[in-house]
């Protein structure tokens, strides 16, 4: 296939250049849907911020109605009205669910994705190297649909969960905190978690991912897609229990989940226990800190 782009304009040679390098691509898919995805959800727990009752705030809200409005279509606010809704709006339970199963996998989008950086960049090493010796070669961004896949399953779990904790719950909005007995079991098992095998065992994973990677190497498309899977199981395990932690600081908190984030990312790429086991112990604190006031 011919490289001469030149019969283009400037934006259809810069398009045609991203996507025949597969590692700028994949570079700048993650880049702009982790953009957007913050975009999205910072403009929901701005919403959220502006409907709650006086007296009634979450961690961060006096900063967000600060914040500018963003100018958003009408299908967005429906969103964001279905999401905070405290009971499905006009009988559409199905409805609602989907769309805080879409909020769910944003977050997951906004704070897993830059995580699996080292893992899909690994990926591209690996693909350039069986490229130049002339191999066929499936594109990064399977690997990376295979990722967000396992993250799109989790993210059903957690909006069934949503829906769980709401009916027993007496906020007045769906993504408020969960406080007293519920917002500490969410802190307990987080914490505990921290401290378990099974999480070091996924962890250990995912900070060596060229193992899996080399090991299950193969150029069909459907055999990537389940290695990304598969990948995105070993993170799912690492950071299920720390996804917890939003139901008691709020599901928008958007700072908790900048935090959380940051957090990840930087226990995937420090070596030992250490990490974890310091946010263990303060997630236990903070459950029996909770349990104790709620007494």
């Amino acid at each position: 296939m011919s490289d001469d782009f030149s019969h283009l304009d400037r934006a259809g040679r810069a398009t045609a250049s991203v996507a025949r390098n597969s590692r700028l691509a994949v570079t700048v898919s993650v880049g702009m849907g982790s953009a957007l995805a913050w975009t999205i959800l910072g403009a929901m727990a701005i919403r959220g911020a502006e409907s709650r009752f006086a007296g009634a705030d979450a961690p961060g809200d006096t900063v967000l109605r600060y914040l500018p409005r963003l100018p958003l279509p009408d299908f967005l606010d429906r969103f964001f009205a279905l999401c905070l809704a405290p009971a499905p709006l006009a009988g559409a339970a199905a409805i609602q669910a989907l769309a805080l199963m879409s909020m769910w996998f944003l977050m997951a989008v906004a704070t897993m994705l830059p995580s699996a950086a080292p893992m899909i960049r690994t990926y591209c090493e690996i693909a350039d190297t069986a490229r130049i010796k002339g191999e066929p070669v499936v594109h990064p961004l399977v690997l990376v649909a295979g990722y967000l896949g396992t993250w799109l399953v989790a993210s059903t779990l957690f909006a069934a969960l949503t829906l769980g904790v709401h009916a027993f719950a007496a906020s007045q909005q769906m993504l408020d905190p969960a406080v007293g007995i519920a917002g500490a079991l969410a802190l307990l098992i987080a914490g505990l978690y921290q401290f378990s095998g099974l999480k070091e065992a996924c962890l250990t994973k995912c900070r060596n991912p060229f193992s899996i990677l080399f090991a299950n190497w193969s150029a069909k498309p459907l055999r990537i897609f389940r290695l990304g899977m598969e990948q995105g199981v070993w993170c799912l395990g690492c950071c299920w229990a720390l996804m917890l932690v939003m139901f008691t600081v709020g599901a928008m908190n958007v700072f908790w989940m900048a935090l959380i984030g940051l957090f990840t990312l930087i226990e995937k790429q420090t070596a030992g226990r250490m990490p974890s086991r310091v946010a263990g112990a303060i997630l236990l604190v903070w459950a029996t800190a909770l349990l104790l006031v709620s007494a």
